[in-house]
């Protein structure tokens, strides 16, 4: 299930969540400035970790992260990856990473597929980040 349709399930009152992480908004507003969103849709909003948890689930402890570099597709998906203590592997599978930027017509779902068929570059330094654990409904 995408996380839209996860958010769409939520609301209906299945018992399935997104939980993961916000983005700090004024460090995202800062980051923009020093990586400019490379397509029109600057997203840069969320680390997913689970997509399908339970409503009840524990929300992670974790509120810090590194972006340790960068996938893009060159046709409208540009993502960070991001490390959270020490790992850059989310649990059950994909890449922890904020899909950062979006042509019109993709989906910040999408950014998953660009990691996995594209790899991503790393960068010489890590980016220290903040993140706020979080459910999405």
């Amino acid at each position: 299930m995408s996380p839209s349709a996860a958010d769409a399930a939520a609301r209906k009152g299945d018992g399935r969540v997104v939980i993961g992480w916000k983005f700090d908004r004024a460090q995202r507003d800062e980051l923009l400035r020093s990586f400019p969103a490379v397509y029109p849709i600057a997203v840069a909003d969320h680390v997913t970790l689970a997509v399908r948890a339970a409503n009840d689930a524990a929300l992670p402890e974790e509120t810090a992260g590194e972006i340790v570099g960068r996938a893009d597709d060159g046709e409208g998906v540009e993502a960070m990856v991001v490390a959270i203590s020490g790992t850059t592997d989310r649990p059950g599978g994909g890449t922890y990473h904020i899909t950062w930027s979006l042509a019109a017509g993709r989906a910040a779902r999408e950014s998953n597929d660009v990691i996995a068929g594209h790899g991503w570059q790393p960068f010489d330094r890590p980016v220290a980040v903040t993140l706020v654990p979080a459910r999405f409904h």
